[in-house]
């Protein structure tokens, strides 16, 4: 009897190994208009391109008088990560995880160091299938309660948007009575920046 009892243990846990194996391996469900906009944006893994503020009804920053790079630097099947260079400001990273439910993007702020900044990892998560080349991410409950703690609670009513065309990638924040807006040419490749702040080669 023993030993039928642990010959079941032994075969429950090998099934339990088995079952966490294929979870693991399994693809995430996701969504055709997400996977072709995830995919558009994939495909560009390793190059950099040089963008410019078409929108902004702020008062003039650092945005609209510095040198705007993003590189889509690293590419899994489920994460893109894409630092946006402000001239020599190296602390954004985009960055557009598959979690199943659809899309995530987060920005990570590092400091010079490589400390994150008080200010990050805030984003949003689509709540639609959105299209190949348009996908929105509202604020997700995790930002809204640091924008709170930051006392800039006009910020929890932030959108982000990211369009892909042939020509064109735009990234896109709106709320009531704000917007910025930059747009990146796709068609002319340029030279690599330098590694973002907090990360690695």
């Amino acid at each position: 009897m023993k030993k039928f009892d642990s010959f079941l243990k032994s075969t429950a846990c090998s099934l339990l190994i088995i079952s966490t194996s294929a979870l693991a391996q399994a693809p995430l469900v996701s969504i055709s208009s997400q996977d072709a906009f995830f995919n558009q944006l994939k495909l560009l893994c390793g190059k950099s391109f040089l963008g410019k503020v078409v929108v902004d009804n702020a008062p003039p920053s650092s945005f609209n008088t510095s040198k705007l790079v993003m590189h889509i630097r690293k590419c899994t099947d489920s994460e893109l990560q894409i630092p946006f260079h402000v001239g020599g400001d190296a602390s954004r990273t985009w960055i557009i995880t598959k979690t199943g439910s659809g899309l995530s993007l987060k920005h990570d702020h590092r400091h010079k160091d490589g400390t994150s900044d008080v200010s990050t990892m805030y984003g949003g998560h689509t709540l639609d299938a959105g299209w190949p080349q348009v996908q929105t991410f509202p604020a997700d409950q995790y930002s809204k309660e640091l924008f709170v703690n930051l006392a800039i609670p006009q910020s929890i009513n932030n959108s982000w948007q990211m369009y892909i065309y042939p020509e064109t990638f735009t990234y896109r924040l709106t709320r009531p009575g704000r917007e910025f807006r930059v747009d990146f040419d796709l068609t002319k490749v340029i030279e690599q920046p330098a590694t973002p702040w907090g990360y690695t080669d």
